[in-house]
């Protein structure tokens, strides 16, 4: 009974953050809930395969994307800690194997943290010709409790596809430390995303790496934060261009607004190769006033005209 009632509590806040509840009912579609170290639900779907091995103190997960099987509906994936304390470790070891195609769609759900950790460690390979889209969103309730560590190192292969995007802007952060590291192979595609909204006193550390080690290569490592309060952020982006006729971007913008902000963005661009080129561009500035008082014109007050402001540059 007690395994019924957090799936059904789980499900609930799964809803609220924007979950597709009907996607965990439909037995076509791939997914898998994880309440803390408890597999709730898990489906694997034609061309899918999940293996799960509960621990102490999380879940380790092998997902296996078969060779040549391009997946009709995304897969989608819930992790949660309801309670107000709790420790969930994640261990993720992903293959989409060649010609493979999937779309990943991941909720972590923490909406009563006051002191939760949340750890994922991913080792990810996406085969030759083959095209992964991962798109993670949390949700966090307002106290600010929570450590969010995700870890991963993706290995791209030949003609390969990888894209993700990783959103926070719901609740309080708390402390994020994320860390995502690719490895592009030849004529390969890798594509990070990071969109993150600090409040209050929010920690936030954010590295993308990509290193463009065949020829061909593209990458683009991306972030768009927005800060106020006495929020604090550090932004990594790092491209590597190893490879003749590699091409890669780094592109970060921040916005902060309050005077206890602290933003910081750093770029790094490497050449191994004198075929190769890599770019970047760093911005950190305040909300647009013109955009603010047209707003507050309208009849919001400043605290509403700052989340539409938000809202639209998160998007």
């Amino acid at each position: 009974m007690l395994v019924v009632k957090e799936y059904e509590s789980l499900l609930e806040a799964y809803g609220k953050a924007g979950g597709n509840l009907d996607a965990l009912e439909n037995r076509e579609v791939g997914n898998l809930v994880i309440h803390k170290n408890k597999v709730l639900s898990v489906n694997e779907a034609d061309g899918i395969k999940v293996k799960t091995e509960e621990t102490k103190s999380g879940v380790n997960i092998y997902f296996l994307v078969e060779e040549g099987v391009k997946i009709k509906y995304p897969v989608h994936l819930c992790f949660g800690v309801l309670p107000q304390e709790g420790l969930q470790e994640i261990t993720l070891k992903v293959e989409a194997q060649d010609n493979s195609e999937v779309n990943v769609i991941a909720h972590c759900i923490f909406p009563n943290a006051v002191d939760v950790t949340h750890k994922m460690d991913a080792d990810i390979k996406i085969g030759d010709n083959a095209r992964f889209s991962y798109r993670e969103t949390h949700y966090h309730g307002e106290f600010g409790g929570i450590k969010v560590i995700p870890k991963a190192k993706i290995r791209v292969g030949k003609k390969g596809v990888w894209e993700s995007t990783f959103t926070l802007i719901e609740g309080c952060v708390g402390m994020l430390d994320y860390d995502f590291e690719i490895f592009g192979g030849e004529k390969s595609t890798s594509e990070l995303l990071v969109k993150v909204f600090g409040k209050k006193e929010d920690d936030i550390r954010i590295t993308e790496k990509i290193h463009l080690d065949g020829k061909e290569a593209r990458g683009l490592a991306k972030s768009r934060l927005v800060l106020i309060d006495n929020a604090k952020a550090v932004v990594r982006g790092e491209t590597y261009g190893n490879a003749p006729f590699a091409r890669g971007h780094v592109d970060c913008l921040e916005i902060v607004n309050g005077d206890g902000v602290i933003a910081s963005a750093i770029p790094v661009v490497y050449v191994s190769d004198r075929q190769a080129k890599v770019t970047h561009e760093a911005a950190i500035g305040s909300v647009d006033k013109k955009q603010m008082q047209t707003l507050m014109a309208r009849g919001l007050n400043e605290e509403e005209a700052v989340d539409v402001i938000v809202k639209g540059i998160l998007r």
